[in-house]
């Protein structure tokens, strides 16, 4: 019996194993399935973080790096890859004996300068003189839509919104750096402090780049600013006149600050006619558009660009979804249409200056020329070329169409869109998120646009009058577009006249200089192919149509945009033009003969990564470091005129262009 009872004891007990260990494998299975059923997981969302996360750890492990290594490291790495690096232009001067003479006065361009916020509504509680724009950029990945509400005008006066104040930032930290890392002014300051420069002998002339020249003045007293700045340095420095640097627009707002200085109060500053003859030497206009630019046109008529209209290209329909509750392209020009600043930049002198149906003043303009320049085959490639060229007619600024664009004008029918009834069985708009002026034209207006075909200079502000007319009634009050036929008529004393350099004269400064400096060499925007898009009403009817292509490595036409040569944003026909033809010499525009001179700069791309973005670029903004560009204004600033520079220095085929340009000087 006890063996019995020990050997069922001894079952048992063998029994109770296998069992734990059945229950050991049920309990290694469950946790081989939860460990596959979290690796699935992963697929979605655990990947995303940590490769988040990686970059995040490798960013800050670099940023930390950056900060730890000496300021000579990356100079020290630069030249022992590429060589010696020249001095900088500052430090070369000094070294020739140059010191700081005549005060410089800085005027930024439009985007370029600081905005912080002063009063604002609920959802941008925390931001009180936090930067709306520039800098980090930081509240517009945050509160999207509190940004753009924050940084938009009165849809009907132009100016606050009720309970919103956005101010410029004041002093030279206004506009030295647009973002971290990302210069504006920071290197021709830095420069200019190499041969004595400081703080009170700078100053940056900062505005509120969204208003309207004039109501920077009515809201902000800016343009009172600038005038008592300039006396206080004049008088501070022992009578030394200023020397003006505008950069963009900024060229814009200062020729309207001489007409303003010099008109009677109230309208004007109250200076007298003899004020820019007592307190300026010289004008260095920056990528001056002084004729406007097509850009402009393109940004107010659908808020697109090149840049847009590639990126569209590479992810259809992406720029038009709402996105996380943004509809982008559709906030943007809600927000922009009420900047009336941008209205200054529309192409000015109409068909006269920019071409019409079948003409333009740089017709034959070969896309491809500086390629050829030291091809061995250059002969038999340029007469190709120059055949393919002579049929792009940049007259056309917006064409419906390829076909429309390369057509002989006989050819095109156009029905006129002025008289279209707007409205016209529209879906009910309220089911749009975000409104826009497009929504009252309805399709009738949409299309009506679309059949015109071809839209030259001289149609683009019926266009835009018909399409955006809050914006246009706005801005036509202090803005305008043409050519004066009598500049003594006293109606040009009016402040809408003085941004347009074909409606207004000069100075009565016989002695001050006057520089155009702008970049050659890259492809600029001139014209555009457009589409109607109708498959939705609550989205934007008009986008350029990417697809439209030259077909050739030589042809101007990629993506649907026509490229001449400038700046990337500025043609050089509007950069050139007044100082090359339009102010050279005695005419009805500069009557007591102001000097005038061009210095264009060649781009050359960077050679390297570790070069930034370069010391000769002639790009839009990376101009502002260019070595050259930089010479030339510390040496004006030191004292030398225009003559000693050798005067002009051309790259670019602007006097030629200007001769064709039938305008009364």
């Amino acid at each position: 019996m006890p063996f019995l009872r020990r050997r069922k004891h001894t079952d048992v007990s063998d029994s109770h194993i296998d069992n734990n260990e059945n229950d050991d494998d049920i309990q290694e299975k469950s946790k081989r399935n939860r460990r596959e059923e979290r690796l699935r997981k992963w697929s979605c969302v655990d990947i995303c973080c940590w490769f988040v996360g990686c970059i995040c750890s490798i960013w800050w492990l670099l940023l930390f790096l950056l900060n730890a290594m000496p300021a000579s490291f990356p100079q020290y790495v630069t030249e022992a890859i590429t060589g010696p690096m020249p001095d900088p232009p500052g430090l070369k001067l000094q070294k020739e004996g140059l010191r700081a003479k005549h005060p410089v006065v800085f005027v930024p361009g439009i985007v370029t300068g600081g905005l912080e916020l002063w009063e604002g509504h609920h959802c941008a509680e925390g931001l009180f003189r936090k930067r709306l724009w520039g800098g980090t950029f930081g509240e517009l990945y945050k509160r999207p839509l509190c940004w753009a509400e924050h940084m938009s005008l009165d849809n009907e006066t132009g100016l606050d919104r009720p309970g919103i104040r956005v101010r410029p930032v004041s002093g030279l930290v206004a506009a030295d750096y647009f973002a971290p890392g990302y210069f504006v002014w920071a290197v021709l300051i830095a420069n200019l402090a190499r041969i004595g420069y400081e703080e009170k002998t700078m100053y940056m002339a900062a505005y509120d780049w969204r208003l309207s020249f004039q109501n920077t003045e009515v809201r902000d007293q800016s343009l009172s600013r600038i005038k008592s700045n300039i006396e206080l340095m004049v008088t501070t420095n022992g009578g030394k006149k200023v020397v003006v640097i505008p950069h963009s627009m900024g060229v814009l707002y200062f020729l309207h600050f001489m007409k303003w200085v010099e008109a009677p109060t109230p309208m004007g500053g109250g200076g007298g006619s003899d004020w820019c003859a007592k307190h300026i030497k010289a004008v260095m206009n920056i990528g001056g558009p002084f004729l406007g630019v097509p850009k402009a046109v393109s940004g107010l008529f659908s808020t697109e660009a090149r840049d847009i209209a590639v990126a569209r290209a590479f992810a259809p329909g992406f720029l038009d979804k709402d996105l996380f509750g943004l509809q982008t392209l559709q906030h943007l020009m809600r927000m922009t249409r009420t900047w009336d600043s941008t209205m200054s930049m529309i192409p000015k002198g109409g068909d006269t200056i920019w071409g019409d149906l079948d003409w333009s003043p740089e017709g034959g303009y070969m896309c491809s020329a500086k390629k050829l320049k030291n091809n061995d085959t250059a002969g038999q490639n340029l007469n190709q070329s120059l055949s393919k060229s002579k049929g792009v007619n940049y007259g056309r600024m917006i064409s419906f169409g390829k076909d429309v664009a390369e057509a002989h004008s006989s050819e095109v029918e156009r029905m006129d869109f002025r008289g279209a009834v707007k409205g016209n069985n529209l879906a009910n708009r309220t089911n749009c998120d975000v409104w826009t002026e497009y929504h009252e034209m309805g399709i009738g207006g949409m299309k009506a646009v679309a059949d015109y075909k071809i839209y030259t200079t001289g149609s683009i502000l019926d266009l835009l009058h018909f399409v955006a007319p809050k914006l246009m009634a706005r801005g036509g009050a202090h803005f305008s577009h043409g050519i004066a036929e009598n500049l003594d008529d006293p109606k040009y004393r009016h402040y809408k006249y003085w941004s347009n350099p074909l409606e207004t004269k000069l100075p009565n400064a016989p002695d001050m200089e006057i520089y155009s400096m702008y970049g050659v060499g890259i492809p600029t925007e001139r014209a555009y192919v457009y589409k109607l898009n109708t498959y939705s009403e609550c989205h934007i009817p008009f986008q350029i149509d990417a697809s439209a292509d030259g077909g050739s490595e030589e042809s101007c036409l990629k993506g649907g945009v026509f490229s001449v040569d400038g700046d990337e944003t500025v043609p050089v026909l509007s950069a050139g033009f007044m100082c090359a033809k339009g102010w050279r010499g005695k005419t009805r525009f500069n009557p007591s003969g102001i000097r005038t001179y061009i210095r264009e700069y060649d781009h050359a791309p960077p050679a390297n990564l570790l070069e930034g973005r370069g010391t000769q670029s002639g790009a839009h903004v990376d101009i502002m470091g260019n070595f050259a560009l930089i010479e030339d204004v510390i040496r004006v600033a030191a004292g030398a005129t225009g003559e000693d520079l050798y005067g002009d220095r051309v790259y670019s085929d602007i006097f030629k262009w200007s001769e064709r340009i039938d305008l009364q000087l």
